[in-house]
């Protein structure tokens, strides 16, 4: 096979053979069936208004082979928690041309480019609110094995996703004076200073790309006053996640959490679901115990001063 292929900078012209890529680059076959939700969900440049204090900073390149046949992408964005760190939000390369140096060149780009936008340091993790991954898969063996060969060491602890499997179940009952309801437009203010108040800017921002969009849902539980209580979401990173979620701390013990998780659940079960994940999952003996989920997906970030 001729060895010859060129490093270019991404353009929207480039999506759909993205795309394309993505669908057979993408070895697990829940991430192949996104690969669409997964481009485009990186690809954003702005956020919803109010839960960021900076501009979404970007960069991309695409390997080509004679032809304009795309064999290769690699996307990066710039930490908007700290401008210091680049992120490699997305690398992947078409199966066949694997081994010939693709990745690496790839990555020498993007590199380059993050640190043009004031980057010290590059890690291998996902750039919340706007991810994929939390790191990489560990079941994507030559990833891992290629951010070791290229000088990345591992950064904090593994994260995980839980997987549910979607069945019809009663919903849990709550504490007398709470109201459950799903999120709309208009709340979306209100759901923003919440998690800036509580949980940060993170989940302020998959909050935000969760309500009003096909695909995505919010629930939120007020109490009698008209007081948020608590919220929780999905679709906004994936269709098939779920989360975040989150509750008051002084409204924990009440079923606040449970009953927005089924409600959640239920909602994309209806949307032809029989499994979702859990996404970058904090409380795991919560959901093993309300929902039944079990740890499935465990990924490693990686990190390389510039």
């Amino acid at each position: 096979m001729d060895d010859e292929f060129w490093i270019s900078e991404l353009t929207d012209d480039d999506v759909p053979a993205v795309v394309a890529l993505c669908g057979v680059a993408l070895d697990l076959p829940e991430d192949a069936a996104e690969a669409a939700e997964i481009v485009l969900r990186l690809r954003e440049t702005t956020g919803t208004e109010g839960w960021s204090r900076t501009p979404r900073r970007l960069t991309g390149f695409v390997a080509v082979r004679p032809g304009n046949e795309v064999i290769g992408v690699v996307l990066g964005s710039v930490s908007h928690r700290d401008p210091s760190i680049g992120h490699v939000d997305l690398i992947a390369v078409d199966p066949r041309e694997r081994r010939r140096g693709v990745g690496r060149a790839l990555l020498a780009r993007v590199e380059g480019a993050l640190a043009g936008l004031g980057a010290g340091d590059v890690v291998l993790a996902g750039n919340a609110p706007y991810y994929a991954w939390p790191g990489i898969d560990v079941r994507y063996t030559p990833a891992v094995c290629a951010a070791m060969a290229l000088g990345f060491e591992q950064d904090q602890q593994p994260a995980w996703n839980m997987t549910v499997q979607l069945t019809e179940t009663p919903e849990p009952q709550i504490a007398p004076g709470v109201t459950v309801r799903r999120a709309a437009l208009d709340d979306v203010p209100m759901l923003i200073a919440f998690a800036l108040a509580n949980f940060g800017e993170g989940w302020a921002g998959e909050i935000a790309h969760s309500v009003g969009r096909a695909r995505a849902g919010c629930h939120v539980a007020f109490d009698k006053d008209g007081a948020m209580l608590g919220f929780a979401a999905y679709g906004s990173s994936r269709p098939s996640w779920f989360g975040p979620m989150g509750t008051d701390p002084a409204a924990r013990g009440l079923g606040i959490g449970n009953l927005l998780l089924h409600r959640c659940l239920a909602d994309q079960r209806a949307e032809g679901h029989d499994r979702v994940q859990i996404g970058w999952v904090g409380p795991l003996p919560f959901y093993a115990k309300a929902v039944g989920a079990r740890v499935e997906r465990v990924f490693l970030q990686y990190r390389k001063q510039l």
